[in-house]
């Protein structure tokens, strides 16, 4: 048995007695019934993930997977690939608008080279090397990789989540990697079968004009390369890319962990599917932290079944959703634990 499917056959549902004991407590604050709404869910499915009530999230740890595309020669994106990067280097520095964000709820950011056409020697120890290689192929011509080297990906995002896992309460995702929206979209339109026009948005701002090219890219891509809907590596090493494998991994190690993981945005949504696709146990740990602005999110999420606990006409990417929303885990955990309860608080209740 590979690590892949040994994670796998770890993965198993959320914990209900964890979830009966923080919703017991919930019930009896001291407010109308649940009048906090979703803070009060999140609250429950926190303790369901993590099997503890109150859940632990303190120690939080924004994982930044970055890759580069091949499919950029094809005019799918504003930016040159050289901006990947170049990016990373503003992550280590602390200039990127993740670190601010993260910075709000003590969250550490951790940028993970999983596959840049760039050669980051000089950020030994400053980032984690798991390059699987300089950048996938062009998905408009052929795979974006081997399915080795998908898995490689896969495992590599479980190692990951492995590795951080012991000073690491709760994850959120994050991605780079110029161009990544054009695999996410192939990715979303392979699952569900939409249409490709209906899923793909502007990415890093494209006119008519170039959507309009961009979505001829995409219907070329899945044409060119078939991916099966049901087989979540075979998606990912046709028109996926490495960060998101890598994505999609750490998703799975968390779950085999019982860590709960917020997932940010369009290209960590991608993943998910992905994730999904491979283990369906694995949405139990899933959390989605935030509404992207790109048409082909919403799609995702229903897919997923999932909520998103914020909408903030955000498209950025790098993990700003999942710090963000980090701030309302803060909020639902403290209600669970610091609000009194009617007996603690001598307040009579509505039944009284």
């Amino acid at each position: 048995m590979n690590l892949l499917e040994k994670t796998v056959a770890q993965i198993v549902a959320s914990d209900q007695n964890a979830r009966e004991k923080a919703k017991a407590r919930l019930d009896k604050l001291t407010m109308p019934h649940w009048a906090l709404g979703r803070l009060m869910d999140l609250a429950v499915d926190l303790a369901g993930m993590t099997g503890q009530s109150p859940p632990p999230v303190s120690r939080k740890t924004v994982v930044t997977m970055a890759g580069d595309h091949g499919v950029t020669t094809e005019g799918v994106s504003l930016f040159p690939a050289e901006v990947t990067p170049q990016m990373i280097f503003n992550f280590v520095n602390g200039g990127a608008g993740v670190n601010a964000i993260a910075g709000l709820s003590g969250a550490r950011v951790v940028v993970v080279d999983m596959g840049v056409n760039a050669d980051l020697k000089t950020l030994d120890g400053k980032i984690m090397n798991r390059k699987i290689g300089m950048g996938t192929a062009n998905i408009a011509k052929g795979p974006a990789m081997s399915r080795d080297d998908a898995i490689r990906s896969i495992t590599a995002g479980i190692k990951v989540a492995q590795e951080l896992a012991n000073d690491t309460d709760i994850f959120g995702t994050g991605d780079m990697g110029i161009g990544n929206t054009t695999p996410s979209s192939a990715i979303i339109a392979t699952i569900t079968g939409e249409n490709p026009a209906t899923v793909t948005g502007r990415g890093t701002g494209l006119d008519d004009d170039q959507l309009k090219k961009k979505i001829g890219v995409i219907k070329n891509i899945l044409d060119v390369n078939r991916p099966d809907k049901n087989d979540g590596v075979d998606i990912l090493a046709k028109v996926g890319g490495f960060e998101i494998g890598g994505i999609a991994g750490l998703i799975l190690g968390a779950a085999s962990l019982k860590k709960p993981v917020l997932i940010d945005g369009f290209i960590s949504t991608a993943a998910a599917l992905i994730a999904k696709t491979i283990a369906p146990q694995s949405l139990d740990y899933m959390i989605a932290s935030h509404l992207s602005v790109e048409p082909g999110h919403t799609a995702m999420l229903e897919t997923l079944g999932k909520k998103p606990l914020l909408d903030m006409n955000m498209r950025l990417g790098e993990g700003t959703g999942s710090a963000l929303a980090m701030l309302v885990v803060d909020a639902a955990v403290a209600v669970l634990t610091e609000v009194a309860t009617f007996e603690e608080a001598a307040v009579s209740s509505a039944d009284k």
